[in-house]
C-alpha cells in the first residue's frame, strides 16, 4: 500500500510539472527552468544590435523569470528600466501571438530571429517567420496587441 501511495504522489508531481499541462506564463521561459527567452541578453539587442548570450553571473529575477545578461552594465540598464528592454508579448513569438495562440511550438523563439520596431523588441520562432512578420509588421503588431495577454488563457 505504501509503494502505491508513493507512486501516485510521484505521478501527480510529474503531471503538475508538465509544461503541456501547466498554465502559460506571462514570460516565455521555454520548457526547462525559469530562464527568460533562452538566456539571451535583452539589452544587447539595443546596444550592440545583435543576439548575445547572457550568463548566470549577470542575472536578475524579474516578472517571474530569470533574465540573463552578458555584462554588469547591461544588467544595470535592464534593472533601471526593464520595460524598455523586455521583449513584447513576454518573449513569445510575436507572429504566433498575432495569430492568436502560444499553445504550440510555434510560439517558442529563436533568439536570433528578432527585430526592433519603434523602439520595441519583438522575437520570432525562426528567421523565416521573422521575414513574414517584417512584411506587415504594423498590422501584426496591432493584432498581437489585441490578442495579448488573452492568448495565454487559450
Amino acid at each position: 500500500m505504501k509503494l502505491r501511495s508513493v507512486f501516485l504522489i510521484l505521478l501527480l508531481l510529474c503531471l503538475a510539472a508538465s509544461p503541456a499541462l501547466a498554465e502559460k506564463s506571462a514570460v516565455n521561459t521555454g520548457f526547462v527552468g525559469d530562464v527568460a527567452v533562452e538566456g539571451a541578453d535583452m539589452v544587447a539587442y539595443f546596444t550592440q544590435g545583435k543576439h548575445v548570450e547572457g550568463t548566470w553571473e549577470f542575472s536578475l529575477p524579474w516578472n517571474g523569470a530569470d533574465w540573463r545578461f552578458s555584462s554588469a552594465e547591461n544588467l544595470r540598464l535592464f534593472k533601471e528600466n526593464p520595460e524598455k528592454y523586455a521583449p513584447q508579448y513576454g518573449g513569445y513569438c510575436a507572429y504566433a501571438v498575432a495569430q492568436g495562440s502560444v499553445a504550440s511550438d510555434s510560439a517558442s523563439i529563436d533568439p536570433r530571429a528578432w527585430s526592433i520596431i519603434e523602439g520595441r523588441l519583438y522575437l520570432n520562432n525562426s528567421k523565416s517567420v521573422r521575414e513574414i512578420w517584417l512584411k506587415d509588421a504594423q498590422s501584426y503588431i496591432k493584432q498581437a496587441d489585441r490578442n495579448w495577454p488573452g492568448v495565454l488563457e487559450r
